[in-house]
């Protein structure tokens, strides 16, 4: 089974800290944000490779990332490949669903996916929810309890059928209809190639994967994994949730209940 972390963005909303700089290698007490995704997806025995996709200005970031962890003897036993999309600003950039189709194709074939952006911090087990997708047939993404409503504009808000199919997910809707939110960690069927295909066909916002997603379920079933209201995830997103991710991992470190 192989895995996409999507890390092509340019995070103007962090400059200047983002500048010269990749958002998902900001050190958050202590060690990278994506060495937080990267210990958790190695935690699956499944998992053979991982895929990252980076732009062009901080590729190199990214292979320095990579040469660091060999040296140290990191994910041994996972495959790690980094790709660039080839932008080079955020003007011309190719978007998130842009850049899962380039790393599907990289991949080259039609498995099981795991897919993440990379600018995240889970506080809940990955792993175990790995076990529940491979155990049904349909396409699952991750649904938490959100109660700010603040929070929930600023983000994708889900419907859930009694059955967990996802009914609809809305982009940062101005009156959300629920309190699950919708964090960037998605597990797809082989069929995903085919509705991302048709997708990027269809005029309009193919930048955020949460468009995508909101396709998806009107085509194929998505499942939610509800998670409990004390799940989370520490979403980097701006300078203050950089700051406050640092303070709260210091004080009370990732553990998991496997």
């Amino acid at each position: 089974m192989n895995a996409v972390i999507l890390c092509a963005g340019f995070a103007t909303r962090m400059y200047p800290l983002t500048r010269n700089f990749p958002k998902p290698l900001l050190e958050v007490a202590g060690k990278p944000v994506l060495s937080y995704l990267m210990e958790q997806l190695c935690s699956i025995p499944d998992i053979r490779s991982v895929h990252i996709v980076s732009n062009h200005t901080f590729f190199d970031h990214f292979r320095q990332w990579q040469s660091q962890n060999r040296k140290n003897r990191l994910y041994e036993g996972v495959s790690v490949y980094i790709h660039n999309d080839g932008t080079v600003d955020n003007s011309k950039r190719r978007g998130a669903v842009g850049d899962l189709q380039l790393a599907l194709e990289k991949i080259g074939t039609h498995g099981r996916v795991l897919v993440s952006g990379g600018d995240n911090i889970y506080r809940f087990s990955i792993r175990l929810l790995w076990e529940s997708f491979i155990n049904q047939g349909d396409h699952c993404i991750v649904a938490l309890v959100e109660k700010e409503l603040e929070k929930r504009r600023r983000t994708g808000v889900l419907e859930i059928g009694d059955d967990d199919r996802v009914i609809k997910l809305h982009e940062k809707p101005e009156r959300p209809l629920s309190t699950w939110t919708c964090p960037p960690l998605y597990f797809f069927q082989p069929s995903i190639l085919s509705a991302l295909d048709s997708f990027l066909e269809t005029p309009g916002n193919h930048d955020a994967l949460g468009y995508f997603i909101d396709y998806l379920c009107q085509r194929q079933p998505v499942r939610a994994l509800k998670q409990d209201p004390n799940s989370s995830r520490l979403d980097i997103g701006c300078l203050q949730t950089f700051k406050d991710a640092d303070r709260m991992l210091r004080e009370t470190p990732l553990q998991f209940e496997e």
